[in-house]
């Protein structure tokens, strides 16, 4: 089975499973998961954490895929992307069903850069690195 076969929400249910997802790994804690730029840095920790606790991929999918999602909403709530189900193509190139279309058109893989910084870690898959990086983002308030 490939990545692309396991369960993951379509574009239009990424918001509220990131939402979702947030509350539950929020309620015990108080991890700081506000759709800020500065929050990635807390996903890059709890990757890192992830990866040293010796968590199986497999079996870490749902966290894996929540942060996912969570990292492609802060894209399109502070880079100006939106949601989209990739065509067959480029699920076949990103190994996701979804991914962000930013501004200038590009498609992003919010999702198989949590499964890189989680398979690889170390600065040069950073999530807040890729965030201000990313080519085709809008410049939007830190409300």
């Amino acid at each position: 089975m490939s990545r692309v076969d396991v369960h993951v929400p379509c574009a239009r249910e990424m918001r509220p499973y990131a939402t979702e997802f947030v509350a539950r790994v929020t309620a015990r804690n108080r991890l700081p998961l506000d759709y800020s730029v500065r929050s990635l840095r807390v996903v890059d920790f709890l990757l890192d954490g992830l990866r040293k606790g010796g968590a199986d991929p497999e079996r870490a999918h749902d966290t894996l895929c929540g942060l996912g999602a969570y990292v492609g909403e802060v894209l399109v709530r502070r880079a100006g992307a939106v949601w989209v189900d990739l065509d067959g193509d480029q699920r076949a190139v990103l190994g996701q069903p979804v991914g962000v279309r930013m501004p200038d058109g590009r498609i992003w893989n919010p999702l198989g850069k949590v499964r890189n910084r989680f398979g690889a870690g170390g600065p040069g898959e950073s999530l807040h690195t890729f965030y201000l990086t990313l080519h085709g983002r809008t410049r939007r308030p830190a409300a």
